[in-house]
């Protein structure tokens, strides 16, 4: 299948944390090199601070690597022109872990959610009409268009988000621990709605998570990301019927009842 995202060596150097560091600096992601086939959702897993969100920003060039390539469609993003990425970056969307900082406590849903329409020229009737859809798609009414933020729970503010996310109509999500902050119950209907809307609209799905059992429900490949670095990656059922890396097989000893099943 055609792969829609290509990173190749993608590193990237934060400024130094001690006097230690000051010559080199942080490396928080280390030549990590992978590849997402279009339509496919390819899992990312690892503890808290192993890279994940910055490779996440990295990738979607919010903080762009300090070395390495990231092809998306093809198009190496480095090479463009800070007005050609704005516009290669509408399509490839992303969803942070918490939603109570992901959105603007002065905006109501519908300035929030055409913020990225107006910008595009979009008539106000068409955005209104897209707004209606994607609420709808998302499982909350229209009315709730001319609420702020602050008048929804946790879990309602993430399908703003992903709403939000979806009116630019992307092809490419990164989900960023997207169900982490919610309660349980609450965790699995926000699930079965990405996996909804990814079937409806063809996405391709970038999925970061601390937990192996999650990712492994939602993806078809996965990559365990320690300290930086990819230390393996495979085919999801592979990877689970024989890890073949140490750091894996301690992730998957951890689940609770051992290693994930497949739903």
């Amino acid at each position: 299948m055609e792969a829609l995202i290509v990173c190749e060596g993608v590193t990237k150097i934060h400024p130094p944390r001690s006097l230690e560091d000051r010559a080199r600096g942080f490396k928080a992601v280390d030549a990590v090199s992978f590849s997402i086939e279009k339509g496919s959702s390819f899992g990312l897993v690892g503890e808290s601070g192993s890279g994940k969100t910055t490779l996440a920003k990295a990738i979607m060039y919010l903080d762009p690597p300090s070395s390495g390539s990231v092809r998306y469609r093809g198009i190496e993003l480095a090479s463009l022109s800070a007005r050609a990425l704005r516009a290669e970056r509408k399509r490839m969307q992303i969803v942070f872990q918490d939603p109570h900082s992901s959105l603007d406590p002065r905006m109501r849903v519908q300035d929030s959610l055409a913020e990225g329409l107006v910008n595009l020229g979009v008539p106000r009737a068409e955005r209104e009409r897209r707004v209606a859809r994607l609420l709808d798609l998302v499982g909350m009414s229209a009315s709730n268009a001319a609420r702020y933020p602050h008048e929804f729970s946790t879990g309602q503010r993430q399908r703003l988000v992903i709403a939000r996310a979806l009116t630019m109509e992307p092809d490419f999500l990164i989900l960023d621990e997207p169900v982490s902050n919610l309660d349980v119950s609450i965790q699995a209907q926000v699930i079965n709605l990405l996996n909804d809307i990814k079937r409806e609209f063809g996405l391709t799905y970038l999925f970061i998570s601390h937990d192996i059992n999650l990712v492994a429900y939602m993806c078809d490949n996965i990559a365990v990301m320690y300290k930086g670095k990819i230390v393996e990656q495979a085919p999801t059922l592979r990877l689970l019927s024989s890890p073949q890396n140490e750091y894996t097989a301690v992730l998957l000893a951890a689940t609770p009842g051992g290693a994930p099943h497949l739903m």
